[in-house]
């Protein structure tokens, strides 16, 4: 049952089974493959779901900026599935990246019902340019991805604000040439103004 099973952070008596877990799934092609050495590198950023038998789950919080972090290597034990404790994990993790100041939690899914379950919103790749520059040029996939990309705001009125749209609305090239980026939202009444050449629209 998964009320006997706990969540801890890891630490490098995980490195092994966690290492195990996150093979197991990539052989069925349900997650990115993790050396036993990145995973070691990285084991102060896992979480592990535990019960008497061992270690039953994980995921990681992999900052991609100041602002944005991302859900990694997200894996319960087919044992252990339909227990909810994948759900818990991603709200441990969650929890755990508010408190450490970022304001929007993303991952990269197959299956993204079950983050939408959780309060996550599936976005176009292009809105987490972090990931794509931190991962996605590296992998052999890139391009042909066949993962979802699903964001969670962590704190009231910040979101990804999509780069297409700002250009339109500020109508300048130097807008359509900036990155997305989290920003609060403020909306108010824009202005009346004269209507702006084609290009600035287009830019």
């Amino acid at each position: 049952m998964s009320a006997s099973v706990t969540l801890r952070s890891a630490g490098p008596e995980d490195v092994a089974a966690v290492h195990r877990l996150i093979a197991e799934n990539t052989e069925v092609g349900h997650l990115l493959p993790r050396s036993s050495a990145e995973v070691e590198l990285h084991a102060a950023r896992f979480v592990v779901a535990e019960n008497g038998a061992g270690v039953v789950g994980c995921a990681e919080l992999a900052p991609l900026s100041d602002g944005v972090a991302e859900v990694r290597s997200l894996v319960v034990a087919d044992t252990h599935r339909g227990q909810r404790i994948g759900s818990r994990l991603v709200n441990e993790i969650a929890s755990i990246a508010g408190a450490r100041g970022f304001s929007t939690l993303c991952a990269f899914t197959h299956e993204p019902s079950h983050f939408v379950r959780m309060g996550f919103t599936i976005v176009p790749h292009t809105w987490v340019p972090e990931k794509i520059a931190h991962d996605c040029t590296s992998c052999a996939l890139f391009r042909r991805c066949g993962q979802y990309a699903v964001t969670l705001p962590l704190r009231a009125g910040v979101m990804v604000r999509p780069e297409r749209p700002a250009a339109v609305i500020h109508g300048t090239r130097a807008a359509a040439s900036r990155r997305p980026t989290v920003e609060r939202l403020h909306f108010k009444r824009p202005a009346a103004r004269q209507p702006e050449p084609a290009e600035a629209v287009l830019a």
